[in-house]
């Protein structure tokens, strides 16, 4: 019998048929008022830059923006007035200002494996801007918790196994709304120090983790908002605030070529890269970007990316999809593929959506898939789907941006047709 292969736990889903309960609440939607702009997010540089307008001299600069930077990010104060190192005369301007405000949460879904998927709007920047949504996720597991967040609003790459790039893309997340995502997640897990829980935060006391590792596997392809995910990358991993390691950091990619070297180079992180073929006919339908930078050349980033070793290996994404790309054929090619790549191969059972053609990989034919790439020297686990019952697992994330936005033309159209006089029939 071959040794047994760490995370290839049979899911639930594949021992007996899931029963869906989902635990959800929902805000009412509204069209949102101006705020003054939020602190909370922002760069060291960016918090210099509100204290210039405050009117605190340059001298002064530095010691302030450590100041804020500990509260903020350390202590998650929402209120000027918890900063007691701070003056009263700097609190009362600052607060005249600015705002602690994070991205308000509209709803806030639980699956039955405790899985918790947040709909967030971003702060409105017109009076005729409701927000832009997005999609994050909180995985609690017994040895970690992973938050799942998003780098834009919406999608460019139309991966067709993919729910969320069903969506169009709206625009890139700014560093301050990558960011939030974590406060955000600390805020509703009760995660600072020395600060009562908000009402109704859910705090783990089964022995499960807070907020440990994040991976920018959320709504967008990370590498196309390369300057915002770099920024909020400094902020989440300084170590005099958020102080999350940069080795429990992954970005993934579907292969944004020129902008891995960079990645490397400019962030430190762990990469991770979603393949899910090993021949480029097959990838060009699944991931339409593999036209531009086709497997080879993907995958020649990845043998020259920065500090790339057995201590800090590749996590090679592979959806199964029934009939698809699951044979053992294109196992064992995908085992030539990665020759000499220190590589991880996550196996992602297929998270279905409404309107999908595809189907998910019998399990044993994953089991089948796994045993080939395990047994070439690689580690296989299969990914235990979490969130399916609440459209939070891999590839199912879509905000409802789009149906807002639908929704609103309709109104403008309503009212335009309204507003032009009818033209009697001849």
């Amino acid at each position: 019998m071959r040794p047994a292969n760490p995370g290839r736990e049979r899911p639930a889903e594949a021992r007996a048929p899931m029963t869906v309960s989902v635990s959800e609440t929902a805000v009412p939607a509204a069209a949102p008022a101006l705020r003054r702009p939020s602190l909370v997010g922002r760069t060291r540089a960016g918090l210099a830059e509100a204290l210039a307008e405050t009117g605190v001299p340059e001298k002064e600069r530095r010691m302030r923006v450590g100041q804020l930077w500990n509260w903020i990010y350390h202590y998650g104060v929402r209120d000027f007035d918890a900063m007691t190192t701070i003056g009263k005369g700097l609190r009362g301007a600052l607060a005249a200002r600015f705002s602690l405000d994070l991205p308000e949460v509209t709803a806030e879904q639980v699956s039955t494996d405790g899985t918790r998927k947040w709909l967030m709007r971003m702060p409105a920047t017109g009076p005729h801007d409701r927000g832009a949504e997005i999609e994050c996720v909180y995985i609690p597991e017994v040895d970690r918790g992973t938050l799942c967040v998003s780098s834009q609003v919406g999608c460019t790459l139309n991966c067709t196994f993919c729910h969320t790039g069903t969506q169009r893309l709206v625009r890139n997340l700014k560093t301050e709304e990558i960011v939030a995502q974590m406060m955000v997640a600390r805020d509703r897990l009760g995660d600072f120090p020395n600060r009562k829980a908000p009402d109704g935060a859910f705090v783990p006391n089964d022995g499960g983790r807070f907020v440990s590792n994040i991976v920018f596997m959320g709504m967008g392809e990370p590498l196309y908002n390369f300057d915002g995910v770099r920024d909020a990358i400094a902020v989440i991993s300084d170590d005099q605030g958020l102080s999350l390691g940069r080795r429990r950091i992954t970005v993934s990619t579907s292969g944004v070529v020129p902008q891995i070297g960079p990645l490397g180079e400019e962030m430190g992180t762990m990469l991770a890269i979603s393949l899910h073929a090993v021949r480029d006919e097959l990838r060009n339908e699944l991931v339409p970007l593999n036209k531009k930078y086709p497997i080879g050349e993907l995958l020649e980033a990845c043998r020259t990316y920065p500090g790339l070793s057995n201590a800090k290996r590749i996590t090679f994404e592979y959806v199964m999809l029934k009939g698809v790309n699951d044979s053992d054929a294109e196992a064992r090619e995908l085992v030539r593929l990665l020759k000499g790549i220190p590589a991880k191969i996550n196996l992602i059972p297929f998270n279905p959506w409404p309107g999908t053609k595809y189907e998910c990989s019998d399990w044993e034919r994953i089991e089948r898939f796994s045993e080939i790439v395990f047994r070439a020297g690689y580690a296989s686990p299969v990914r235990t789907p979490r969130g399916r019952d609440i459209l939070a697992a891999c590839g199912q994330l879509k905000s409802e941006t789009e149906k807002l936005s639908a929704r609103a033309r309709l109104m403008l159209e309503q009212e335009e047709t309204a507003a032009v006089p009818a033209v009697a029939a001849e």
